[in-house]
């Protein structure tokens, strides 16, 4: 059985995450790329942001006794599989957690072009994400 609260939690704290992304954002991305404070502000709260979705992924995956994913992408994947996700949502996430993966792990720089995309249009699917997740617990008894 899904714990509730713990969901609950992770998304409330996607929410922060989220807000501090548009806080911090820049109308361009050569504005974002010359404040290199906000830059690291933005990038930091997207990779905490889609590691929460991840968790929440991984959280329901495991609770519901899905099979596993092998890796965050599949989690998204999962989610689609069984009614949580629209495969829109499932898709923007599993381009999100390409993105964690080059801030968490440092591949090659950030593109500040592609992080303000993220920052700017990208929300919009953690958004959607959130409100899929609270949409389907609410389905569930």
């Amino acid at each position: 059985m899904v714990n509730r609260n713990v969901v609950s939690a992770k998304l409330a704290e996607l929410a922060v995450r989220v807000a501090r992304v548009r806080l911090h954002a820049k109308p361009t991305s050569e504005e974002l790329s010359k404040n290199v404070d906000a830059l690291d502000l933005v990038a930091f709260n997207l990779m905490v942001a889609v590691q929460i979705c991840a968790d929440v992924a991984s959280h329901l995956i495991a609770d519901a006794g899905w099979p596993a994913a092998s890796t965050l992408a599949d989690s998204f994947v999962r989610l689609y599989e069984h009614g949580v996700l629209s495969e829109a949502s499932a898709r923007a996430l599993g381009r999100a957690a390409g993105l964690r993966n080059v801030v968490a792990h440092g591949y090659s720089g950030v593109d500040p072009k592609h992080l303000h995309t993220a920052a700017t249009d990208g929300v919009k699917d953690l958004d959607r994400f959130a409100s899929e997740v609270a949409a389907w617990l609410s389905t569930q008894s």
